[in-house]
Formats: structure tokens, C-alpha cells, sequence
């Protein structure tokens, strides 16, 4: 299996042939669909969910279908027939891939913001994406999406996320917000020199750059 991260929190993962995408929102870029055979969204926040862009790859491809939950599909004005509604505790298949969605809820921001539907898929019990919230899976994990900068995030609560639900290793995502500097210092906290370790080597991967999982 091979994974490709686009943008910020945007992964396609590629095997036997078959592409599958996930979270191309607001801030990926536009070659993230190409050859999609299915996409995944997590929630309905521009950064994971653009509904220009998902549009114009579905009109562009009669064939390629979409998984989400309820609160983007119904926000979601095209083909409703091809946009397939799961949450917490679903399975199901696609391109070769299987899929389970574990987690409801977007992580608070603040107690006066009311929080919003999310949903993580993880992706033939290898590679789980959380969207925007620090779900724990409650199965083994080789591959953790670790969304390292976000408003409701700090780094304490992702040290003790990844020492819960114990991955393998753990790749960034959610990052279009850090400067180089700020890259830095989430590595120093993440990363195996971690004064804190989490117990998962950590790496960050650039635009469109990938890594084979095998």
C-alpha cells in the first residue's frame, strides 16, 4: 500500500490499482482526485471538505463515489445518489478497500461553540484518519494520521492520544497552519527525542511526498 499526503489534511492511499482519497478539502490540491475510485470525507469543515472541488471530480468522473456522515451529505448539492451516509460502528467496502468509521463527534474548540458531526475511517485496519477529533479506534493500528495543529488541539493531548491507541508509527496531517519553526517544535514534542515519548516514531511528510507501507 502506498500513502501520498496532499496538503494539509488530505491522504490518498493507492494498492492493486485502486486510489482512494481522503479529507481533499479547501486546502488540497486539485490532483488529489486524479484516479480516485472512492473518496472519504470526515466532516464538514472547508479544510477537509470543499464541495466545488468534490463536485467537479464527481461530474468528472461518472464513476467515483463518495462516504461521508450525515451533516455533509446533506449540506452536499449534487448527485445525492452517489454519496453513501455511514457513522460510528459501520463497515463497508470499496475499490478493494474495507472500511470502518469509528467516533461521532468534532473535538470541542470551546464549551460555547457547539460542536459538529465527525467521523474517522480506518482503512483495512492499517491506517486510521481521524478527522478533527482524538478518537480511539479500540483495535491495533500500524498507521496513525496525527493531526499535529489545530484550535481545539494541544500537544499533551496528542502525547497521551498516540500512547493510547498505541500505532505502529504515526504520520502528520492537519499542518497547513505551521511555519518551518513551528514544524520544529511539534517534532521536538512528537518525535522520538520527545521529552515525553509517545512510544510511535513520528514523521512528517510534505505535499504530495508518500512512503510505502507494505
Amino acid at each position: 500500500m502506498e500513502l501520498h499526503k496532499y496538503g494539509h489534511a488530505s491522504i490518498a492511499l493507492e494498492k492493486d490499482g485502486a486510489r482512494l482519497v481522503v479529507d481533499p478539502g479547501g486546502l488540497t490540491p486539485e490532483d488529489a482526485f486524479a484516479g480516485a475510485d472512492a473518496v472519504l470525507i470526515t466532516h464538514e469543515h472547508f479544510d477537509h471538505y470543499s464541495p466545488e472541488k468534490l463536485g467537479a471530480a464527481l461530474e468528472a468522473d461518472p464513476a467515483l463515489e463518495v462516504w461521508t456522515n450525515a451533516s455533509v451529505a446533506r449540506a452536499f448539492d449534487g448527485p445525492g445518489n452517489r454519496v453513501h451516509v455511514v457513522g460510528e460502528e459501520d463497515t463497508f467496502s470499496v475499490a478493494g478497500f474495507d472500511i470502518s468509521v469509528h467516533g461521532s463527534w468534532h473535538a470541542e474548540l470551546h464549551p460555547d461553540i457547539p460542536r459538529i458531526p465527525n467521523i474517522g475511517f480506518l482503512i483495512d485496519g492499517r491506517v486510521f484518519h481521524p478527522g478533527d477529533a482524538l478518537t480511539v479506534p479500540g483495535v491495533p493500528i500500524e498507521t496513525l494520521m496525527l493531526p499535529i495543529h489545530a484550535p481545539w488541539s494541544r500537544i499533551a493531548d496528542l502525547i497521551d492520544w498516540v500512547r493510547e491507541v498505541k500505532p505502529a508509527r504515526t504520520f502528520a496531517v492537519h499542518d497547513a497552519a505551521l511555519s518551518p519553526i513551528g514544524h520544529a517544535m511539534v517534532a521536538g514534542f512528537l518525535g522520538e527525542e520527545s521529552p515525553a515519548p509517545t512510544g510511535a516514531p513520528y514523521a512528517h511528510l510534505s505535499s504530495q511526498e508518500h512512503r510505502t507501507l507494505g
